[in-house]
This record gives C-alpha cells, structure tokens and sequence, in this order.
C-alpha cells in the first residue's frame, strides 16, 4: 500500500493514546493512511448498530452524539481537537448512539475510505500491532478510570441511575429497571403490586390530558408515599395510567394489606370538581397482587399473569383488590 499523508495539523492525532508509542516512520505510516471527512449540517458520522471501524479526530465544527429513540437528547457534544469514537475503535464494537454534525465540520478519518486495518496489518504488521497494544492500554486505564470515580462518586453515579430509570411524568421508577435489575433486586419473597385507576378514560375525554396529568401525579403520590413508609421497594409506572410497587422482602399477608391500602389510598385522593356539565370525578381503582415464588416460580409468567388478572378485573368494573391465584391452582382451574 501507498499514499502520501494529507495536509492538516498531526499534533492532536499524535496525542491520542492509540498512537502513543509509534514512532515518528510510524506516525507519518498512519497519516498517509487516513483521509479527510467534510461534513455538513446534520450530516451522520456514523449510526447505531454499524461496527466501529474508524477512529476520528475533529478539525473544525462541533458533533453531537445522540440515541435514536431520543434524538432530542444530547448525550455528548465534541469540538475542534476532540477525538471521537476511540474506545469503541479499539475494541471494534457495535455503536450504540448516532454521531451527527451540529455545525458544516472537518475530520481526519483512520484508517481512509476502503481501508480496513486488518488490510493495512498486512503491509505493516508492526505498526498495527502497536496501535492494538495502545488501544489495550487505553481500555485498562478507561477502566480504571470509571471505577476510580463509582467509588469517589458513589451518591453521584447512584443519582444518575435514578434519573435514568425515572418517569419524567410523574417522578416513578420506569418498568425498565426492574427488567434491567432484576437479577440484583428480585429477593425471596417478593410482591408485585399493580394498579390501574378505574373510569381514567372518562376523566381524560372530558377534562383534557392536563387534568389527567394531574391525576397520574397524584396518584403517584400515594405510591411513593406507601414505599417511604415502608422502607424498602420501588413506586412503579408500567404502561399509560398503570402503576403500582415491587417490594423484596414482601410475603403475602403484608403485600395483602399494602394492596388493600393502596386501594383505599387511591379512593381517598380529593375528587377533580364539577365543571362544564360535568360532575365531580372521584377516584377508584383496580389492584392486583402477587407474591414470587409463591404464586409462580417464574418471575416472567407471575409479572404476565398479575397483568392480565389486573385487565380482566378492571374491565368487569374495577374497585377492588385481588390476589394472583397460585400457578398451580391457575393450571388446575384450566383444565
């Protein structure tokens, strides 16, 4: 392979700890083997899910990197002089966020368009074995990094998972944490417990989405109420005006009376005033419990099956409180 190095500042790229212990014959190798990048406006760098085949330098311009399913938010933006994507470079990993230009942006791209490294080991194997010893060194000192700050910034990072699995709505933990988590807070015995509030829709139709924002807020307040005082647990919203609480530790004559408590909970939130025709709406819900692994062995099936008991006693009426009848009395029932 040939080439002659493009025409650009090679002090940052010289920095970065890939190419740290290359020599200059080396240095002036991977220069001649990379390429220039012109970007405009909202041009993508690179995707979700595409390997991370090339390592970046930015010249000029600035690039945010953003995850698809909220492109709204920016999780790191990078400037002149900043190196983009090395450590997913260094272990050839699958990009999980979108890397797209903010302002017209120049880069320095290696290895150049239509290389690949494993081509360029094959003209200079020393080369790229010092670069893949560099990108070693590197992860172990990221690594060490990451740990040294999780132990410095225990209440910082415990803060960033929170906001993380938090429902911007109403202030509870998202369904996803405990999917997420489970292997590290599921503890036997524990109570799943879940809510829906009974005629949500008739409230939404005729006071508006705000009044059923208010609502869900409310409501979310019993919740978190309940999980203060007991000291342990998490306040759950599952899907739409679904909510409810997951409580280690929880066997069935507790998780009983914290799911008739919540019943009541709910029933005595303020009535939404009359208004337009309309009458005062008071407030009733549906709740249904269960206890891993007592009622099921699996968490997988319980979780299910307490969802479709939940739909089933809210559509014949709600306002009431029910227990998840045992696996093996469900399975004796249906035959």
């Amino acid at each position: 392979m040939g080439g002659s190095a493009p025409v650009f500042d090679v002090t940052p790229i010289r920095k970065a700890a890939l190419f740290s212990s290359l020599t200059d014959r080396e240095m002036e190798y991977v220069l001649a083997h990379s390429g220039m990048i012109q970007l405009r406006h909202r041009g993508v760098l690179f995707a979700e899910g595409r390997r991370a085949e090339h390592f970046y330098m930015l010249l000029e311009g600035a690039v945010r990197i953003v995850r698809p399913d909220a492109p709204e938010e920016e999780l790191a933006r990078f400037t002149a002089g900043d190196i983009i994507g090395d450590f997913d470079f260094a272990r050839r990993a699958l990009y999980d966020a979108r890397a797209e230009a903010v302002e017209d942006s120049a880069l320095i791209m290696f290895p150049a368009f239509g290389l690949t490294l494993d081509e360029i080991a094959a003209d200079e194997p020393y080369v790229i074995a010092q670069i893949r010893l560099g990108s070693i060194v590197m992860i172990g000192d990221r690594l060490r990094e990451v740990q040294r700050m999780t132990v410095e910034n225990l209440s910082w990072v415990e803060e960033l998972r929170r906001r993380a699995y938090e429902d911007p709505g109403t202030g509870l933990w998202r369904q996803s944490f405990i999917s997420d988590e489970l292997g590290s807070v599921l503890a036997e015995p524990t109570a799943l417990i879940q809510m829906k509030p009974d005629r949500f829709k008739l409230l939404v139709d005729s006071r508006g989405h705000r009044v059923g924002d208010e609502a869900m807020v409310r409501i979310a307040g019993v919740l978190k109420n309940m999980a203060r005082r007991l000291g342990r647990g998490w306040p759950l919203r599952f899907k739409s005006n679904e909510a409810g609480l997951f409580i280690p530790r929880c066997g069935p004559e507790q998780a009983g009376a914290l799911a008739a408590d919540l019943l009541a909970g709910i029933a005595a939130l303020e009535p939404v005033p009359a208004e337009g025709g309309e009458g005062a709406f008071t407030f009733s819900a549906t709740v249904v419990w269960g206890v891993w692994p007592l009622d099921d062995e699996s968490w997988e099936s319980l979780f299910a099956r307490n969802y479709a008991l939940l739909l089933e006693a809210w559509r014949g009426g709600g306002a009431c409180a029910l227990r998840l009848p045992p696996a093996a009395e469900a399975a004796e029932a249906g035959r």
